[in-house]
Formats: C-alpha cells, structure tokens, sequence
C-alpha cells in the first residue's frame, strides 16, 4: 500500500485531502485509479487507511475506512546527533536512520568534522535532507517525517539534549561491554534518547569531557572501529531491537 502524508486542517472524520506535489505522484507516476487504498499519515502520528474516492485538477479526495493510533512509532523519541561527515554520507545517514526509527537528526559541527557549511549551502543542504527523510518515511511507512534541524555546534548540541533521559555517546576509548549492555538494558520504554556520533575521526577528548560531564553515558560498540556512517545505524537498531513492542 502506498503511504503519503497529509496536515491536518486536510483531515476531516470520514475524508482526507491530499494536495501539493503528491497529486502529480498519485495521478501521473503511479497511475493510481478511484477505489485504490491507501495509506495516509498526519503530524501527530496517526495513520488513516483510505480509499481513493475522487480526482480534481489540484487535489485528491480520500475516504477514510479506518484510523490506526501511534501504528507505527517506537514509544521512544530517539534523537541523533551526527557529527558532518565527509561528502554525501549524511544522505546514506538520515535515510537509514529514518528507517530504523530515529524521531530527529541533528548535524553536529564537532571539532574534527571536515565539512563546513556557509548558510548558502547549509540551506540547501537542509533542503536535501529534509527530501530524503520524508522519502525514507513514507518508503519504511513511518508516521511522522523525521525533522533535520540546521547545524548545531557541538557545546549547543549537548545543550539541546540536555533534558532528555538518557544521552548515549560511543567512543573508541570505552570499555566495558558489560557496562554497555547494562545501559541499553536500562532504558525503558518512553524514555528520550540522544544519541551522540563523531565524525571521521571520532570526537575531540574535550567534546567527550563536556558530554560526560553533562550527563552522557560513554559507550562501546565492540573491539572493531565503525565508520561513522555505520556506527549510528548500529546503535539506533540496538535501540530499535530493545524498545520495538
């Protein structure tokens, strides 16, 4: 079936309006016909299975058959924090990251993060990104559009994730798998997760100071060096795999 979103002032009792670039989609790339089903999401991660009822020049009325509550969200908010990585990585980042249930992901200017970006690019790249979770969302049929928030510096970061339950940060110098799986299993169901990833490099000594020192939880992920790209996937399906219910 296939998933689209819509706001919520297009969402009545018993119709739901879809309008903007998704009509094109629904009419002219995948043929779809009155009667066909469909499944809608809304911003407060409800999801609507309808049924195509009519076709207009600029919007497409949806019947609704039946409402699913939180269908397909993790109880959890995971937050990720990604430092910049080189080149188009943070592409392959938020795509997977949206697959696996991530709530929000948030680049990171860290110290040894090659990439700088100027507002010009920063706009842009904002724009991209935000283009590839709603893609990630509606292929892995998510209930919400993960946010990419702008750019943060490192010491605003862990400011900003200050108030959730639990900060997780994996670096290379931990120790203690024990510890590690300790942690994990003590995050419970509801709890807000931040999720702390270097870039090429890892993170500075001082970056990892300031984080502990504000409540992270220094981690491993074993005896092997992950890339960056593989060490948030890692962690967010560990965290998947403990709170999916």
């Amino acid at each position: 079936m296939y998933h689209f979103f819509a706001r919520k002032e297009n969402i009545s009792e018993d119709h739901i309006v879809i309008d903007g670039t998704d009509v094109n989609h629904i009419k002219n790339v995948l043929r779809m016909k009155k009667g066909d089903e469909i499944l809608i999401s809304d911003e407060d991660a409800n999801d609507y299975s309808c049924e195509i009822e009519e076709f207009f020049e600029d919007a497409i009325r949806l019947k609704v058959r039946f409402v699913y509550e939180m269908g397909h969200e993790l109880k959890s908010k995971i937050y990720l924090f990604q430092g910049l990585p080189k080149s188009d990585k943070m592409e392959l980042i938020i795509q997977k990251a949206v697959e696996l249930g991530a709530y929000q992901i948030i680049p990171v200017a860290t110290k040894r993060s090659i990439v700088k970006l100027d507002d010009k690019k920063e706009a842009s790249k904002l724009k991209r990104w935000q283009q590839i979770s709603e893609s990630a969302a509606k292929q892995s049929k998510r209930s919400i559009i993960p946010e990419i928030t702008g750019v943060m510096s490192f010491e605003k970061a862990i400011a900003y994730a200050e108030n959730m339950d639990v900060i997780l940060m994996p670096y290379e110098n931990a120790e203690g798998m024990e510890d590690t799986r300790k942690i994990i299993d003590g995050i419970k169901s509801g709890q807000s997760v931040a999720v702390f990833i270097g870039p090429e490099g890892g993170f500075d000594e001082g970056e990892v100071t300031l984080a502990t020192d504000n409540g992270a939880k220094a981690i491993t992920l074993g005896k092997r060096i992950l890339r960056t790209e593989t060490a948030g996937m890692t962690v967010l399906s560990i965290l998947m795999y403990h709170m999916e219910e």
